[in-house]
Parts: C-alpha cells; sequence; structure tokens
C-alpha cells in the first residue's frame, strides 16, 4: 500500500513539474525586454535577453530596430565581451526639443550586436544584450522594438509580430517595452511619509514574527516532553510485560 501510495505522489509531482516546464518554455523561447516596464519620460537600462531555442545551431547576430514613431534621443550601448555593438541613427523629421532648450535631429534607429570569432549563443543557452536610453516618450503605453536573430546555420528568426489585446500571442512577438505614468508631483511634496510608515510597519511584522517564533518554540518544547513521556510509559509498560 506504502509503495502504491508513493508511486501515486511521484506521478503527480512528475505530471505538474512538467505542466509547470510546459507553460514557462514558449516565454523563455521569445527575446524579451528585461526588465519590461519602465516610466514614461524617464531614462532607464533595459536588456534584450535572447535564448537560443535551435537544437543545432547557435546565435551569432542580434539586430533591434528602434521603434520610428517614437525616437528615443539617447541610446547608449553596454560593451559585452565577444561582442561588437554598433548603431545606426536616423534623420528625425521632427526634431526632439531637450530640456535645454536644444533640438536633436537624428536618433538612434537600429542596434546591431554581432559575436567574434569562437563566441556564440549556444543551444540551451541565453544572453542579455544591455542598453541605456531615454528619455522614454510620454504618449503612449509601449514602446515595441523590432529584432532580427541570426543563427550559425543561416536561419534568420524575426521577432516583429506586436501583440494585439485579447487575441493570441504571436509566434514570434516583438520585444515589448511597457511604460507606465510618472510619478505625480504631488508625491514628491511630502517624502517623510513613506519612510516613517516604514519603520512601524518593520517593527509590527518583527513583533509579530517574534510572537510566532516564540509560539512555536514553546509547542515544540512541549511536543518533546510529551514524546519522552510516552517513551517513558512505553518502557514501563515493556517491563512490567517482561516481569
Amino acid at each position: 500500500m506504502r509503495s502504491t501510495a508513493s508511486r501515486r505522489v511521484a506521478t503527480a509531482a512528475a505530471l505538474a513539474t512538467a505542466a509547470v516546464l510546459a507553460t514557462a518554455a514558449p516565454a523563455f523561447a521569445h527575446v524579451t525586454v528585461q526588465p519590461g516596464t519602465a516610466s514614461q519620460g524617464g531614462y532607464t537600462a533595459i536588456a534584450f535577453r535572447v535564448p537560443d531555442e535551435s537544437d543545432t545551431a547557435a546565435t551569432t547576430k542580434l539586430e533591434v530596430t528602434l521603434p520610428a514613431d517614437h525616437p528615443i534621443a539617447s541610446v547608449a550601448t553596454e560593451p559585452l565581451p565577444g561582442w561588437t555593438a554598433t548603431t545606426e541613427k536616423t534623420k528625425l523629421s521632427t526634431p526632439i526639443k531637450t530640456d535645454d532648450g536644444d533640438e536633436i535631429t537624428e536618433a538612434v534607429s537600429k542596434v546591431t550586436w554581432t559575436a567574434a570569432a569562437g563566441t556564440k549563443i549556444a543551444p540551451g543557452q541565453f544572453q542579455d544584450f544591455r542598453i541605456s536610453l531615454g528619455a522614454l516618450p510620454t504618449d503612449t503605453d509601449k514602446v515595441v522594438f523590432k529584432a532580427l536573430q541570426t543563427y550559425d546555420d543561416g536561419t534568420v528568426v524575426r521577432w516583429i509580430d506586436e501583440s494585439a489585446a485579447g487575441q493570441p500571442e504571436p509566434q514570434h512577438p516583438a520585444p515589448t517595452l511597457t511604460l507606465t505614468k510618472a510619478a505625480a508631483d504631488g508625491d514628491a511634496d511630502h517624502p517623510a511619509a513613506a519612510p516613517q510608515a516604514a519603520p512601524a510597519a518593520a517593527a509590527s511584522s518583527s513583533s509579530s514574527s517574534d510572537t510566532t517564533a516564540r509560539a512555536l518554540g514553546v509547542v515544540g518544547i512541549l511536543v518533546g516532553v510529551a514524546g519522552a513521556a510516552f517513551g517513558v510509559l512505553g518502557l514501563r509498560r515493556r517491563d512490567g510485560r517482561r516481569s
């Protein structure tokens, strides 16, 4: 009976694990933006996470196109050993005005990472390609990047399909950065409010944790004493039977 029950538990655990992996695998296989959110109008650093989903070929090139309808004035790449990053700029039909009153007439429209000899993303591996950028647009809730992933066997996967609300996710979704509203100015008027509340919450949490720990400790001691008592009684009964 025990053996049958153990096998059932093991089978259920294996099925649950397989279900989790099956659910997670498609998300991991996509080229994504990490982290996936940022504030409108702000500056941030993001990474394009590129997994190699081929069984036999390795990734040796990544091309990312920045949106032309929401140009970003400042884009910089982070050095990545074994990879060369190059940028292309496009002249803007409508110049971007900076906070200093200057006008930017061109912006980065494409970033390409190319692997050096001996460098690659092998099957079953992934690589993050980081950039910093800003100021992010304030008139949209997302920035869509279109990416091309090239393998050393000549295969090119085009991550360019935009997801639509209420529709199934496309097979090759474009990496997307979701933009959230920037903090309201009023939130900065009382900067001390949050720090004052935090210690109280922390103290309450600490007190609760201490109380719980002590209660569990007492219960543990009582259980131990009870177990010892039952053990002694058992030995006495055995001795009484023998005599």
